[in-house]
This record gives structure tokens, C-alpha cells and sequence, in this order.
């Protein structure tokens, strides 16, 4: 349904220049800190627009980018879906043989790649994945020494063309947008995203029940830009009239402080591993970040002592969240119902500790093995199956990954979860996760959250280990903190798990490791770990028959 009734993009760009034209859009870059105000990125993007069109860049083509939080990839985000164009986000911590089948895949026809990116980029290609490449845009005013052909700076790039571009009517049902999963257990799938799927999802996080973004917020999404739009943050940013700051390549805790400090950040969002080490540098460093009123944490289970420290130190509301590629990607948002201020501060960590309510336009279930739907009791567990308008159902050109993800219109999404009488949603595990020991299910998300409750942890993820009786066994890899006393720290995590848990959950061993490996998205890969303990050395023999599960735990 092309035209003005149509649900696309555009219209939410045209609102912000339109009605907050000296709201600022602020980045931190390689050449510093950039601003300039939503009048000025319009221009800018229609001569975006302007330069893709010269280039003869057309309706369904594929523009990429490889790059970090900036105003420059910002621009992107509205100049190629708005032109009819698909905007593919490629993660750049991805393998070089996942980002040749990317580019490869998609037919990317523009590569745009940050200065500090290029060199990365230029490992990955080969003339055969990158065949389809007609030119890669380097973003900054310098190209770098190189012997890619076709390259030219950004500035140059857009610099000479005109800020009036003739928008044309887009079908709603136009891909304006992909991303691919990280692939951390087979070749990355690629998900596609339509111009009505991203105006949907715009219009679900708005609102107190999504983020509840408002036009005098000052947003910072630390999730990257490469990974599922940051979360959407650029669109519902704009939605709103709200003012953007991008962090820019690599930032440090010190860069978000100061950023939080001196932008006046009141939103921000990412992966809990950002704000733990947030929070390690507020501890040793002077700070104000009391503009700060939320963080959204999504990507991993955020631990309720990041949302009990984040409250009682700093004032800030932890806003947990949860969704996935495929879902655009937010699906859950863990807000406090109404009446829910009379609980307790232990009591209200517990529902925000959770991944939370059902952002509003989504459907779900909860399935057990026989196929059936599992009652929302808190206790039972099964596979979550999501749909909705922003919910993909289908992989690009990946048939038989579709048959095994979806069914009739629904998206089985891996996830392992309880919800309870309130419909508070509790990821237990990811299907290939969770821990079978002696025919009963572990948690390792439940035990991880609790070993990194102790102030002696900086990071912690749980396996499971072969056993040949108990067919697995749980096991800690544990990155003990600096002051932390290793000669007691493994016989206290044992006794404090165990006091909060069965004890056949207790892990078999901890064993203390100087980094957890990380995916290209920042979770914690616990496929590295499996594969390299994947036998039973290290907990063979050390189960007592006492701690098999049984009816009295």
C-alpha cells in the first residue's frame, strides 16, 4: 500500500525535522564530538540519498554497512529504506568466512565501513563474495592506504550533492532492512525486515509499555547499530523527537560517563557486560551521571545485583528486556504493574529481574515436548513461540531452517521460559543451554545470575559437562574480581548456591578463567567453553549419590 496512508519510515523523519527541527543528534567519531540538529541530518540524508540514487543504487537493491555508533551510519538508517532501498547492518566481529556468506548472500551492491573497520573489512574480501560490491564508502573525509578498488570517503561521497531528494512512494511491504544472526552454531540466517514490520515495532516501543521513549529524553544506545537496528533505537528515537547520542567506535566506561555527563543522557541500553563495567569504573572514578533515569538491558539475563546497584546507588531504573533477530527485536519489557509499588524492594527486583510483559501487538505460548501449551503457574517450563507484526516467518533463502524455526505463522524461538500468574516472562535457558541432569532440567541462566550476585565475581557463565551417570553435570567458569580471595571464593559459591537451590544444582566444580569467550554480540559463548571441555574430566566421579535430584529437594 504505497503512499501517504502507507505504514513506512519516512513519516517518522518528516515529524522530527518538522516539528523538533534544533533537537541535536550528537556522536562521538574518530575525528571527535559531532552535533547537529534534526533540519541539518534531514539534509543530509536526502544527499545521502542523492548520491546512492548517482550511483545508480535502485528500489530492492542492498546497501550495507559496516560500522559503529555514529551520525554518519545514523544517516543511513532513514536515506536507504526512505529511497525504496534494504539497509544491511553487517556485524563486524563476525568471522571472515561469516562475512564473505553475508555479503555474498545478500547481493550487497554499496559497502559503507568505519576508518578503524577498514582493515578488518579488507581481510574479509575476496573478488567471489564480494562480486556484487560496486563501491565502498569509507566513513570519515580520508580514505586509508589500500588496495581495495572503488573506495571513496564519505564526505566526498555525499558532499556535492543537493539536500532535496524526491522521496518516492514506498510499499509498505518493501524490505527496507537485515540483519543476520550471529551464526554461532551454523551459518548466519539472514532476516529481512519490511518497511510496515519497522514502522510496527516504532510504534510498539513508544509507549510506557515498550520503552516509553518521550520527545524530552536524551537517548544513548550502546547496543551497536550493526546488531538488530540497536534495538530500533534510532527509529523510535526520531518517533519521538527525542535527542540522540551515539557513542561512537569502541567506548569505554569512561567514554559512556562522560557522555552521560556531559549530553545529559536520561535513556540508555545494551548488554548487561556494558554496565558491569560501568559500574566497576564509577566505583574508582568521579562521576555524575544524575541525568541518567534508565538502562535498558536486553542480549543476556541482566543479574538483579546490576538492578539492586544501578537503584540504590545511582537512582536509576534497570529496565530489563528481551527479543530476538527474527522479532525486530524487542519482545518483552519488564515494567512494573500497577500495585506493584506496595511490594517490597526484594519483591519488585525479583518481576524486574525477569524479562517481563508482552510488549502489546505480539501473541505467545508456551510449549511443552508434547506440542501442548503449558499453563503460566511460574513452574512449568517449555519453548516460547511468538507472532506478531513485527515478528518475521521466514529465513532468506535458508528453506530448511524455516521448516525447523516456524510453524503456522508462529516463531519457535529456542527459548526456554516460565511465566507466571501475572505474565511476567522468565527465560530458564536457550533450548541448547539448559543443563538435563539425572532426567531433571537446570537452569544455567538461574545459576549464573546467582554466582554474579557474589562481590567476589566479575563474570560468570554455567555448562553442562558430559557425566557418565547423570548424563550432565553443571559447571562455573568463573572470572574472579581483582580483590577477590580464590583460596575461599570456590567453597563460598558452592554454599550460597546451594542455599538458594536444590542441591543437585550445586555446580560439580568452579573453575576460574581469566575472560569469558564472547559472541560477535556481546553474550556470553558458551559453545567455546562446551568444546573445550567436552568430556567428563572435570566432573567425573565428584557427584555424590546424595546429590542426585530427588522428591525431597
Amino acid at each position: 500500500m504505497p503512499g501517504a496512508t502507507a505504514q513506512t519510515l519516512r513519516p517518522f523523519l518528516w515529524r522530527a525535522q518538522t516539528m523538533f527541527p534544533d533537537r541535536e543528534v550528537v556522536s562521538r567519531t574518530h575525528e571527535g564530538i559531532h552535533r547537529y540538529t534534526y533540519a541539518e541530518y534531514a539534509d543530509r540524508v536526502g544527499q545521502l540519498a542523492n548520491a546512492l540514487s548517482a550511483m545508480g543504487v535502485e528500489e530492492e537493491d542492498r546497501v550495507a554497512t559496516f560500522c559503529w555508533n555514529h551520525h554518519r551510519h545514523f544517516e543511513t538508517y532513514f536515506a536507504v529504506p526512505s529511497m525504496g532501498a534494504q539497509l544491511h547492518t553487517i556485524n563486524p566481529l563476525l568471522p571472515d568466512h561469516h562475512i564473505q556468506y553475508i555479503v555474498e548472500n545478500a547481493a550487497d551492491r554499496v559497502v559503507f565501513v568505519d576508518p578503524s573497520l577498514f582493515e578488518k573489512l579488507a581481510g574479509a574480501y575476496d573478488e567471489e563474495s564480494f562480486a556484487s560490491v560496486e563501491q565502498f564508502v569509507v566513513m570519515g573525509e580520508e580514505v586509508p592506504d589500500t588496495e581495495l578498488e572503488n573506495v571513496v570517503d564519505y564526505e566526498s561521497f555525499v558532499g556535492a550533492e543537493s539536500a532535496e531528494y524526491d522521496w518516492p512512494d514506498v510499499s509498505e511491504e518493501q524490505p527496507a532492512g537485515m540483519c543476520y544472526t550471529s551464526g554461532t552454531t551454523g551459518k548466519p540466517k539472514g532476516v529481512e525486515y519490511t518497511q510496515q514490520m519497522l514502522w510496527a515495532h516504532t510504534m510498539a516501543t513508544l509507549p510506557e509499555a515498550g520503552l516509553d521513549l518521550r520527545s524530552s529524553d536524551v537517548v544513548m544506545p550502546v547496543v551497536p547499530m550493526f546488531h538488530v537496528n540497536a534495538w530500533g533505537m534510532p527509529f523510535s528515537t526520531t518517533a519521538a523527537g527525542a535527542k540522540h547520542v551515539y557513542p561512537g567506535p569502541s567506548p569505554t566506561p569512561a567514554d559512556l560517563a562522560s557522555l552521560i555527563e556531559e549530553e545529559g543522557v536520561t535513556l540508555t541500553a545494551g548488554v548487561p557486560t556494558v554496565w558491569l563495567g560501568l559500574l566497576d569504573y564509577l566505583e574508582e572514578n568521579d562521576a555524575d551521571i544524575s541525568s541518567l533515569e534508565r538502562i535498558v538491558i536486553g542480549g543476556s539475563a541482566a543479574p538483579k545485583s546490576v538492578i539492586r546497584r544501578f537503584d540504590e546507588e545511582y537512582d536509576v531504573d534497570v529496565v530489563h528486556a528481551w527479543g530476538m533477530t527474527e522479532m525486530s527485536p524487542v519482545g518483552t519489557v519488564a515494567h512494573l504493574k500497577p500495585g506493584m509499588e506496595s511490594l517490597s524492594r526484594d519483591e519488585q527486583y525479583e518481576k524486574q529481574g525477569k524479562q517481563g510483559l508482552l510488549v502489546p501487538g505480539l501473541e505467545m505460548r508456551v510449549v511443552g515436548d508434547d506440542g501442548e501449551n503449558l499453563p503460566w503457574n511460574g513452574e512449568d517450563f517449555g519453548e516460547l513461540w511468538v507472532r506478531g507484526p513485527w515478528v518475521t516467518t521466514e529465513y532468506f533463502e535458508r528453506p530448511e531452517a524455516n521448516e525447523e524455526d516456524f510453524e503456522d505463522g508462529w516463531l519457535k524461538t529456542g527459548d526456554v521460559v516460565t511465566v507466571d500468574e501475572e505474565g511476567y516472562v522468565q527465560i530458564v535457558d536457550r533450548a541448547k543451554d539448559v543443563i538435563k541432569s539425572g532426567g531433571e532440567w537446570i537452569s544455567s541462566v538461574e545459576l549464573e545470575n546467582a554466582i554474579m550476585a557474589h562481590d567476589g565475581v566479575a563474570e560468570a557463565t554455567v555448562v553442562g559437562v558430559p557425566h557418565q551417570r547423570w548424563q550432565e553435570r553443571p559447571v562455573a567458569f568463573v572470572v574472579p574480581a581483582a580483590d577477590a580471595d580464590e583460596s575461599t571464593l570456590k567453597d563460598e559459591l558452592v554454599a550460597m548456591v546451594t542455599d538458594e537451590f536444590p542441591k543437585w544444582w550445586a555446580p560439580d566444580e568452579v573453575v576460574f578463567i581469566e575472560s569469558v569467550p564472547k559472541t560477535a554480540t556481546g553474550k556470553f559463548d558458551k559453545k567455546v567453553l562446551r568444546e573445550e571441555y567436552d568430556d567428563e574430566s572435570l566432573v567425573e566421579g565428584k557427584t555424590p549419590e546424595d546429590a542426585a535430584p530427588d522428591a525431597d529437594d
